[in-house]
């Protein structure tokens, strides 16, 4: 009876193992889609699980606590019912008949071949038990049924996470001081970007095209890139108002060759919606009168300026967007962003039919004196004339645009012919107005061609 009872106890401890397991697989796959119908279900579950998922240090480790607690029961288990329905007697028996077939029979070697009988049936038996229906089964059901064994477990994983809190709080607290002293101790990370950009340089130094080397430095510094270093200003932003009539707003698109239009109410702070020109394919032949408005969508996706382009990047794909409209830290549209935008910022300017044949208004004079718009973006300027990207990194300060750079250097507004020199490179004003610097003369420094 005891023997049995210890079978079933098994039993029930593998099933618990298996669930846990499992639970493990089923929590950490649960893609977007699978968060944004639990957020429409108002189930307990549904609930507990979108709470588990804001803590998933102190979820995993609560998982790994119970799981190892259960494996650690299932061994003693085990030897407890080896011993009783395998008496020492038996593994003695066995040993002597191992030890006649190889060697002469002693007491000595009759004790070790019967520990070490009962260590391969307990430890070995358990182990094979454990990974196969405790390990790799519940993982497999759970990688094809995450959201349904998520539910299941909901409520027990929540009543464990309370139970053990104790024990996984010192677990994640220990983990994030060794994460935390690994990460210091990294020599790779404390790797400056002028590091890594000379090792590219000399992974490519064979090559004529450097073309590769600026893709793998953009890559470099994708991570630190803002919204705002990339982003088309409102000045620059092509949208309409939303009660101009339907024969104006053809002209519009016409003239602008975009795909997608901001459309606001009386300024571009009030934006209310996107409009697609794809929507007005059927409707060119309308009157003037036309209600194009009803096109209208109105699921516009607002950006902060601060934010990395990489996270950005991620919601795009995500939510299968495009465009995002760009808002400063007082809530005013700042700008728009654009899925290309993110992309020409590894891979350099792409060009479609309906593009200019140059984006970035500027004249060359010759190998060393460049003209340039003050709106033209840093970024911009540095491919153009051939430096890295964190070429004015020291003086820029907050600004991202040529015009700007010189307005955190100058701290005022400067009048024309003002020349302002940095690292060897000279900036003299051409063309202001009241409110801004219009054109700016770039002379570079002598070598710089060489460099490129």
């Amino acid at each position: 009876m005891e023997v049995i009872l210890g079978i079933l106890g098994i039993f029930l401890l593998l099933c618990c193992s298996a669930l846990i397991s499992g639970s493990e697989v089923a929590f950490f796959s649960l893609t977007h889609n699978d968060f944004k119908e639990l957020k429409l279900d108002t189930g307990v579950s549904s609930q507990l699980i979108l709470r588990m998922k804001d803590q998933p240090r102190k979820l995993l480790a609560t998982i790994l606590i119970s799981n190892n607690f259960i494996n650690i029961a299932i061994v003693i288990l085990s030897e407890f019912i080896v011993s009783l329905a395998l008496p020492d007697h038996v593994f003695q028996n066995w040993a002597n008949i191992i030890q006649d077939l190889y060697t002469i029979p002693t007491a000595e070697g009759t004790r070790w071949w019967a520990w070490f009988i009962s260590f391969m049936i307990t430890i070995v038996g358990v182990t094979g038990l454990l990974v196969l229906f405790g390990e790799v089964a519940p993982k497999v059901y759970a990688k094809i049924n995450n959201l349904q064994l998520a539910h299941f477990m909901a409520r027990p994983l929540n009543m464990l996470m309370r139970f053990f809190s104790p024990m996984s709080s010192v677990l994640v607290k220990s983990t994030r001081l060794i994460e935390k002293k690994l990460s210091d101790s990294n020599t790779t990370a404390n790797l400056t970007r002028e590091d890594i950009d000379e090792a590219i340089e000399l992974a490519v130094s064979q090559q004529e095209d450097n073309q590769d080397a600026d893709i793998l430095k953009s890559i470099v510094k994708f991570g630190d890139v803002t919204v705002k270093q990339i982003m088309r200003s409102r000045v620059d932003v092509v949208a309409v108002d939303f009660r101009i009539d339907f024969h104006e707003l053809l002209k519009e698109i016409r003239a602008s060759g975009f795909s997608r239009i901001p459309v606001y109410e009386n300024d571009f702070d009030n934006i209310t919606g996107m409009l697609y020109v794809k929507d007005l394919l059927g409707h060119l032949q309308e009157s003037r009168e036309f209600e194009w408005q009803e096109l209208i969508r109105t699921d516009v996706y607002y950006v902060p300026e601060a934010k990395k382009i990489s996270d950005l990047l991620k919601e795009f794909q995500q939510e299968h967007l495009h465009m995002a409209i760009v808002v400063d830290e007082y809530g005013g549209s700042s700008g728009i962003v654009t899925l290309e935008d993110i992309m020409e910022e590894v891979i350099g300017d792409i060009k479609d039919e309906f593009d200019d044949e140059i984006e970035v208004i500027y004249k060359k004079i010759d190998d060393y004196n460049y003209l340039f718009e003050g709106k033209t973006m840093l970024n911009d300027l540095c491919r153009i004339i051939g430096i890295d990207t964190n070429a004015f990194d020291k003086v820029k300060g907050e600004a991202d645009s040529l015009a700007g750079m010189i307005l955190e250097i100058r701290g005022q507004i400067p009048k024309v012919d003002t020349e302002i020199s940095y690292n060897g490179f000279r900036f003299k004003v051409v063309s202001v107005n009241k409110r801004r610097i219009k054109q700016v003369l770039l002379t570079c420094p002598k070598g710089i061609q060489d460099n490129e």
